[in-house]
């Protein structure tokens, strides 16, 4: 039976990582649990059936073997060990034996054979990028991924590899988010995928803020992400992703030029008097060089100036406060500009200039005749 020795701390960040994936409630109790395997080192594995990840540590390993522990129990024992070397024995009757500094823990296993295998990826096409560029890319069109499942494939975000570079995109029926950036390599030319939401927000806390690379590797059915010692595997959602590019308006006459933080800051005052149970569009009269913000519920009136460049043409058009909020938050620049048409025609915002890696859409609200 499984017998080795490690430094808590890794072990530790291990059994975190690998629980990220390991499901909360299970009729099968193998998936509560986290699998160890020992042979020319120690690997620790997480698997709901959706998501699985997957992490190696160096350790010493006295003797090879497998066995399955359940993750929270496991989890907090580690947790309150000293930081010290683990000794771990586990014995023919799967019951595990920590030891660590002057604590010891004993907790009961379960046989690895219940565990199910993770899936394996045939490396078609395969691409990498930086670490810290993906998890930035995900964690700007994340907030748009859409919560509704009548429409799966949109719970998700497409990801499409070009020659020379990479597109994310999100959106929900309300609003769009697109990042693009440029490759570092990729294999078997272009390709895309749809990554589910959920599998992201792992990819992204597992990121580091490191220029070491991260590989994606698709497969018929699954998606590999490869992330230094760890690696994750998720299920493709099937179906039909929005034509974005046809979703997307761009002959519009009016540009406007905003200082992204003193925008936000305008719509989050003006949102004050906008609740869950008091609902209300943000409604924006674009003039010369200025927008003028104001709503109005049963909680009061709020009204606020904020200057711009460029001329709106005196077009009135109402947003929830929320979408277009977290468009400009998640906008990766100091400066944007913000495109326009008509009071039911989209905003577009995007870099003021250079290349276009950034867009985010957000749909207009109607609003009522002025009050």
């Amino acid at each position: 039976m499984l017998k080795f020795s490690c430094e808590k701390t890794l072990l530790q960040q291990a059994v975190s990582t690998v629980s990220r994936a390991v499901a909360a409630k299970s009729s099968i109790p193998a998936l509560e649990g986290v699998l160890l395997e020992g042979d020319t080192q120690l690997t620790l594995s997480g698997y709901n059936m959706q998501t699985g990840i997957r992490t190696a540590i160096s350790a010493e390993i006295h003797q090879e073997g497998r066995i399955v522990l359940n993750a929270r129990l496991f989890g907090e024992m580690i947790r309150r060990l000293p930081d010290d070397i683990v000794v771990f024995s586990a014995d023919e009757k799967y019951v595990v034996k920590l030891v660590c500094g002057d604590a010891s823990f004993e907790l009961p296993g379960l046989s690895a054979d219940d565990y199910p295998e993770l899936p394996t990826v045939d490396d078609e096409f395969s691409v990498s990028i930086q670490q810290n560029t993906m998890k930035a890319m995900i964690n700007q069109t994340s907030f748009a991924v859409s919560t509704n499942e009548s429409r799966p494939v949109h719970t998700g975000s497409l990801f499409e590899v070009g020659d020379q570079d990479l597109t994310v995109v999100s959106v929900d029926g309300f609003r769009l988010a697109f990042r693009r950036e440029k490759l570092e390599k990729l294999e078997g030319g272009a390709f895309s995928f749809v990554c589910p939401g959920s599998a992201l927000s792992e990819v992204k806390s597992i990121c580091g803020d490191t220029e070491d690379l991260v590989t994606v590797t698709l497969g018929k059915r699954h998606i590999l992400f490869e992330i230094g010692d760890t690696q994750l595997i998720c299920r493709r959602l099937e179906g039909e992703f929005l034509d974005y590019k046809n979703a997307i308006p761009r002959k519009n006459p009016i540009q406007i030029v905003a200082e992204t933080k003193a925008l936000i800051e305008s719509i989050d005052r003006v949102s004050v008097v906008i609740s869950d149970k008091l609902k209300s569009p943000v409604r924006c009269l674009f003039d010369h060089d200025k927008v003028m913000l104001s709503a109005k519920t049963g909680n009061g009136e709020a009204k606020d100036v904020c200057r711009v460049s460029g001329d709106g043409d005196k077009l009135e058009i109402g947003f929830n406060n929320r979408y277009l909020m977290e468009a400009l938050r998640y906008a990766p620049a100091d400066k944007v500009k913000i495109e326009l048409n008509t009071g039911v025609s989209p905003a577009i915002i995007v870099p003021v200039e250079g290349e276009e890696n950034f867009l985010y859409m957000v749909l207009p609200v109607r609003l009522k005749s002025a009050e």
